[in-house]
């Protein structure tokens, strides 16, 4: 029998990668995006994509570097001991934020569009159980189901895609430019951290059987992501157009309730389950992920046993802001900003520091 070593292959990342950014097209993103470039706001993902190649590039380039460390090694042995742990606190402070913001965010869907009656700590502490449940079993587990499940999640996603696309309107898309084309370009320009979970998830690399596979799979998800967020956001509008799409917190799932085939309705208990398999898959690999930044901090080494722990913290934490779902994209939108920097200037300072050390002529010889 092969021994795996509790690592996981390139299809294992690329699924858990695709999944744990893809479901954003089924939140509150495109409604923030909306907001700001109405019509024009699938154009975000190509943008933002397209401005994210830089510091993608150079983090890849960087951890190529450094083949045996992982990033928090290499994070500590550029910035030194102490400014190392205020980059890594600063991450896990990010990444606190961005679960407890989003598990509310997933919380409140649930509970508005589909179990109304059901008690809102009653979803929230089974959605965190489930999580914390795959997450505890370790990132190999995660994989492994991710892998699985994915050929369904994105047929259902691309059937519910298509459904939406032959009853929408082409007219709904002038003026194609939205706000104006400057005004498209500085909000996509600003919103870079869809894509930041990237930087997160290079976290992972220790995990993953060959550094090879880390770099080429994340250059095909990450195309990939870009193809399937700017269909979803382009999707939505074509349906509602953009003066009903900026209303609605939840496109997606207003989509896969208006949506039918002939005599068959309620399609939304057909797409339902399989967003919901990709919301435990995704935060069950935050938490792994902010386990793994905390016992990084506080030399825990079996950080595993504390995910539990902070689980506890982050539901508690999330069930004070689960009460306004404007609040909560009001929050959501300011985190995205926040992110922005950190993905776009961690991995070019990393990069720099690497060159000045004179690693890099290491690395070539």
């Amino acid at each position: 029998m092969e021994q795996t070593s509790g690592k996981i292959g390139i299809r294992e990342y690329i699924a858990i990668v695709l999944l744990t950014i893809g479901t954003k097209l089924a939140d509150d993103l495109p409604a923030i995006l909306y907001s700001s470039l109405y019509n024009a706001a699938w154009m975000t993902p190509i943008i933002s994509g397209v401005i994210s190649i830089l510091p993608l590039y150079l983090l890849l380039k960087t951890m190529m570097y450094y083949k045996e460390k992982s990033l928090l090694e290499i994070i500590v042995h550029l910035f030194g001991n102490y400014i190392g742990f205020v980059i890594i606190f600063i991450l896990w402070i990010v990444g606190t934020a961005a679960i407890v913001i989003d598990s509310a965010i997933y919380t409140d869907i649930i509970g508005t569009m589909y179990f109304t009656r059901t008690p809102t700590i009653v979803i929230y502490a089974i959605l965190i159980g489930v999580c914390v449940y795959a997450a505890k079993h370790g990132l190999e587990q995660i994989g492994s189901v991710a892998k699985a499940v994915l050929p369904y999640i994105k047929a259902s996603l691309f059937f519910a895609l298509i459904l939406t696309m032959i009853e929408g309107n082409f007219a709904f898309l002038f003026p194609v430019l939205g706000p104006g084309g400057w005004e498209v370009i500085k909000e996509s320009s600003i919103r870079l951290s869809i894509y930041g979970d990237i930087l997160y998830l290079s976290l992972l690399t220790p995990y993953i059987r060959k550094t090879k596979d880390f770099t080429k799979g994340t250059w095909i998800a990450f195309v990939i992501l870009i193809v399937e967020l700017t269909i979803a956001i382009l999707a939505y509008v074509l349906l509602f157009d953009y003066n009903t799409a900026h209303l609605l917190n939840y496109p997606y799932h207003e989509v896969i309730r208006y949506i039918s085939i002939g005599f068959l309705a309620n399609m939304e208990t057909l797409f339902f389950p399989f967003w919901l398999i990709a919301t435990f898959i995704r935060f069950a690999v935050y938490l792994y992920i902010n386990g793994l930044l905390f016992g990084r901090l506080f030399r825990i080494k079996d950080f595993e046993h504390m995910i539990p722990s902070l689980a506890t913290l982050f539901l508690f934490l999330g069930l004070i802001l689960e009460n306004e779902s404007i609040a909560l994209s009001e929050l959501r939108d300011h985190l995205l900003f926040v992110v922005t920097p950190i993905f776009f200037g961690l991995p070019c300072m990393l990069w720099i520091l690497a060159k000045f050390k004179g690693d890099y002529k290491n690395e070539k010889t």
